[in-house]
């Protein structure tokens, strides 16, 4: 008797094809990148009605393995892409204005999103995307805040057009600001979401901002674990209370039946750690950083065009337009307070 096939299999399949076409057509077309074209897949064949009953059936369990697991583990070999001494190297005023940011981005998004009354835990993914860097942060606080699909999808789309957005309004604005080459890099480190939006953002001002831009952008990826880390603390610390808030039965009740608590910093938290250090302490060979680099970008298009599928169009315009706009003050509070402290670092050297 043959042996049945996993049932995650075909939705793997599905999930690597796409990332397969993706990268394709981000060799056609450099200027979009790979992992925002992922997301943009997705979010057309979500929006199908034959595609919608395949993923919703035969396709779930495979696409849910891809948009978590395998985002994870693109989580962890980003790891690689960064090294403590690059870090070091800005200085301690573009470090300090790096968390500063990040801090401020991250409280201002969350507490806007809850006085707009998003649903979920929309308004803590939202901050994380547009604070930190983009869907990759999105899906690593979703695994400890425990979020729900429909949760994810909304913060997703609105970072992926926020930083598509990005691409080609920031470099229209460098010459009116009168921002040089190395100044526009650290723009655009400190303001866009995800890496490959930078790239493709920075690219356009030359090899000086292209550096510039990617260093400080990393710089912001390593903030994720000690957001992270924050977050489940809070998550902690709230069931906890809720224990403590319930009858003395459903108390006794609830203790009999061992929780899951959400980790206070995941597994694969630990691991993008491990993976700057080994990047900080190890010279590791150009070929494997290469390999470690397209397959980092091969799983995180599979999550994100997974991801993508989940968002449905018809259901954000009778619901999204809130998040849309805490979405985009987002993006403004962030490109402005970036722009600001490229001003005071340039007036300080």
């Amino acid at each position: 008797m043959a042996r049945r096939s996993p049932t995650w299999v075909p939705g793997i399949l599905v999930a690597a094809v796409a990332a397969l076409v993706a990268w394709l057509l981000h060799l056609a077309f450099p200027v979009l990148p790979m992992l925002t074209i992922a997301v943009a897949l997705g979010m057309v064949v979500g929006q199908v009605p034959a595609t919608q009953r395949l993923l919703d059936g035969v396709l779930k369990p495979g696409i849910a393995q891809a948009s978590r697991r395998l985002l994870r583990i693109g989580i962890v070999l980003l790891g690689l892409k960064l090294s403590l001494v690059d870090i070091l190297g800005l200085g301690w005023e573009t470090i300090l204005a790096i968390v500063l940011i990040v801090g401020i981005t991250f409280a201002g998004t969350l507490l806007l999103g809850r006085m707009m009354r998003l649903p979920g835990t929309q308004p803590l993914l939202i901050a994380a995307g547009f604070s930190i860097c983009g869907a990759s942060a999105i899906g690593a606080m979703s695994a400890v805040a425990r979020s729900k699909d429909e949760d994810t999808a909304t913060p997703v789309a609105l970072v992926t057009l926020c930083g598509t957005l990005a691409i080609a309004i920031l470099p229209a604005l460098r010459y009116p600001l009168g921002l040089d080459d190395e100044q526009f890099g650290l723009w655009v480190g400190l303001s866009v979401h995800d890496v490959g939006q930078v790239v493709a953002t920075a690219q356009i001002a030359g090899g000086v901002a292209l550096a510039s831009a990617v260093v400080v952008k990393l710089t912001r990826v390593l903030t994720l674990a000690p957001m992270v880390a924050i977050v489940g603390l809070v998550e902690r610390a709230r069931d906890r209370r809720a224990a403590q808030a319930l009858p003395a039965t459903d108390a006794a009740e609830t203790a009999a039946v061992p929780a899951k608590r959400p980790a206070i910093v995941p597994l694969f938290i630990i691991g993008f750690l491990a993976a700057v250090l080994v990047r900080t302490l190890v010279p590791l060979p150009e070929a494997v950083l290469t390999g470690a680099d397209v397959l980092q970008n091969a799983l995180l298009a599979a999550a994100l065009f997974g991801l993508g599928t989940s968002i449905r169009f018809a259901r954000l315009a009778r619901t999204g337009w809130r998040a849309l706009i805490v979405g985009l003050a987002s993006w403004a509070l962030v490109a402005v307070l970036s722009l600001v402290a490229v001003w005071l670092l340039s007036a300080g050297r």
